[in-house]
């Protein structure tokens, strides 16, 4: 990655960015995207009356003879983990790569989510998880996550999103929201992520680069696939050749976008050449949102 100096500081300027976005939303709207939106069982007690009748517990009623409730207490914080990937590819970028838009990305959502007391934690992955960090709050532990992710050097360039995935669904006890951060380049990953998803709220934020989705007319240059390092000689004045390149970039990206869909992982879509605050706050917004309704709160 590049200067550790530079790096640190504009993780400063990203924390007062962050603290100047976060005093200026509505009030409430921090709440709703980094505070818990589910419920957690309390206790069971005797029915007065005025409680909710759709919420007796009709075994221990039935067993008792007298109506009985469940009672439940809104979930205060939210535990999130951060799954970075660290592979190869993520060293491609036209401006910035998107090693470092993902650091970016987790530094934004983690100074916020320490606004609201959050408990964090980080799964680096390449094909296999090389650092696994368990969430806990406070300003001292996302320094060290930050850190981690500016010092730590990758073991291996290739991807396995499936195997890390598989992993945090073995290690992860507390309901937490995961966030993937990747380019989502990776062999199958879709039934594991479907498993994770049973327990686990899940979002994707897809780190793309436009020279991914377009070859320029330029000639004769050879292309070299970072994380096998095997090399192709292309000649990209070849418009058939542009645009079956186009076409099956394209193809790729609406069968992960319906694969994600279908299982209920919410997109965010960020190219590593464009800012990402604006987009960034306009998805959790949207989350939100969704989840007030099916809270029945809208």
């Amino acid at each position: 990655m590049e200067d550790r100096s530079e790096l640190i500081r504009q993780l400063k300027r990203i924390e007062l960015k962050t603290g100047i976005l976060v005093a200026g939303l509505h009030s409430g709207l921090h709440h709703s995207i980094f505070k818990g939106q589910g419920i957690e069982f309390s206790e069971i007690r005797e029915y007065v009356p005025g409680d909710d009748i759709r919420s007796i517990d009709w075994k221990v009623t039935a067993r008792y003879n007298h109506p009985f409730i469940k009672e439940y207490t809104e979930e205060r914080d939210q535990t999130f983990y951060f799954m970075a990937d660290i592979s190869g590819s993520g060293t491609f970028g036209s401006k910035t790569t998107k090693q470092k838009k993902i650091l970016e990305l987790i530094a934004s959502l983690g100074f916020a989510a320490l606004k609201n007391n959050d408990r964090i934690g980080l799964c680096l992955f390449s094909d296999k998880v090389e650092k696994f960090i368990p969430a806990k709050r406070g300003r001292k532990h996302l320094v060290s996550i930050l850190n981690t992710l500016i010092d730590h050097k990758p073991a291996s360039n290739k991807t396995d999103l499936g195997s890390a995935v598989t992993f945090l669904s073995r290690v992860l006890s507390r309901r937490s929201s995961v966030i993937i951060l990747s380019d989502f380049i990776s062999p199958s990953f879709i039934f594991p992520l479907k498993i994770l998803r049973r327990r686990h709220e899940v979002i994707a934020i897809r780190v793309t680069d436009k020279r991914e989705r377009e070859i320029p007319d330029i000639g004769y240059i050879e292309l070299e696939d970072p994380e096998t390092g095997e090399q192709l000689l292309v000649d990209t004045s070849d418009e058939e050749f542009r645009e079956r390149y186009r076409a099956l970039v394209a193809d790729a990206e609406t069968t992960l976008h319906h694969d994600l869909a279908k299982n209920s992982i919410r997109e965010l879509v960020l190219t590593t050449d464009e800012p990402y605050e604006i987009p960034l706050k306009r998805f959790f917004m949207g989350l939100s949102g969704r989840r007030r309704y099916h809270a029945g709160v809208l």
